[in-house]
């Protein structure tokens, strides 16, 4: 003798109304403070992106291939003299360019990326484009779980945060000086052994990178292109 089994219809749509219910709402406790950091991280994220310009998006292997028309026209002699000195190495544009590629390769580019931005925002001459850069800077680089944080200690991080509302030329010289001894004394020396620049200092054509990540942050351009719309802050 067979057994039937009968289900409340009614009840299996309770449990479903439920569950959709709580997947759309939540369960209904409150957030944890971890949940409400990285809910902030990804809003500052969203942010950083919206300002981006588009091609930032495009394919890695298309900003590698501009990387290498650019430096195939370096010439051999010129990138000896980068191993002369940092100096040197980031006051040559496409130095500049070569040891930012470099970065990337080590996932670090947020360094140079800073030292960039901090050397457009000292040319400012209108006070409220240098509040709006100072935000932009601060937001990027300087605050905790910033998309690209750079390292610095406790104190010189307090002392830009003080300051952020009322921003002068100087207000990030101490933090750019301290990342430009950190690339000098580590990045540089590692990158004057890498492929990149032999390849340079022989006259042999660059190699594409295979960049495993795009950089979610403003880069050293997108800074100059910051518009006194307060609102892209909110």
């Amino acid at each position: 003798m067979e057994t039937l089994f009968f289900f409340s219809q009614l009840n299996m749509c309770e449990s479903k109304e439920k569950t959709f219910f709580k997947l759309i709402h939540g369960s209904g406790k409150e957030e944890t403070s971890k949940e409400a950091k990285t809910r902030a991280k990804d809003k500052r994220n969203r942010l950083s992106l919206l300002v981006q310009k588009p091609e930032f998006h495009e394919d890695t292997h298309c900003s590698s291939s501009a990387y290498v028309a650019e430096e195939k026209r370096v010439s051999p002699e010129e990138a000896v003299k980068w191993g002369e000195s940092f100096d040197k190495l980031l006051s040559h544009k496409d130095g500049l360019e070569a040891f930012t590629r470099f970065l990337k390769t080590e996932f670090s580019d947020e360094n140079i990326e800073f030292w960039k931005a901090c050397e457009d925002f000292k040319k400012n001459k209108d006070p409220q484009n240098m509040m709006l850069k100072a935000k932009a800077i601060y937001d990027t680089f300087i605050q905790n779980d910033a998309p690209q944080e750079v390292n610095l200690d406790f104190h010189t991080k307090e002392v830009i945060t003080k300051s952020i509302t009322q921003p002068t030329l100087r207000s990030f010289d101490a933090a750019q000086s301290r990342v430009y001894q950190l690339m000098e004394q580590d990045s540089y020396t590692r990158f004057l052994k890498s492929d990149i620049y032999l390849d340079l200092i022989e006259g042999r054509p660059q190699k594409p990178s295979n960049l495993r990540r795009r950089s979610r942050s403003f880069t050293y351009n997108e800074f100059q292109d910051v518009k006194s719309d307060v609102a892209i802050w909110l």
